[in-house]
């Protein structure tokens, strides 16, 4: 068991579960046929982050230079790092036993209650 997303520009429009990533169908690897069949770039994703960075959701981004999943872009003021993660303008503060939230329209954190 695998599975695969399917993409609109890149976008993943859904996420399915098909056969094993070894196994063929009609003597084509799985992304292929589901492509083919489906009329629509297809794409394995993995469940537990073994290939392409993360699990892909709908709405995630296929990045096909750098072979990952990048997920939305949580606010307008976050950048994409290196490493494809999104990343608030400041780190987020670490405090034992606090909790805390980004807030956009200050682009602050604000500290909470426990989530």
């Amino acid at each position: 068991m695998a599975h695969y997303a399917f993409l609109n520009n890149n976008i993943v429009t859904e996420v399915i579960v098909g056969i094993d990533e070894n196994e063929l169908i009609e003597g084509l690897a799985p992304e292929v046929w589901y492509s083919i069949f489906r009329k629509q770039p297809c794409v394995r994703t993995s469940y537990n982050g073994n290939i392409r960075k993360q699990y892909a959701g709908i709405g995630f981004t296929y990045d096909a230079d750098n072979d990952v999943f990048v997920a939305p872009q949580p606010y307008a003021s976050w950048t994409l790092d290196e490493n494809h993660d999104w990343q608030p303008p400041t780190p987020m503060p670490v405090e034992e036993d606090k909790w805390y939230a980004w807030f956009e329209p200050n682009k602050q954190w604000i500290e909470i209650d426990e989530p």
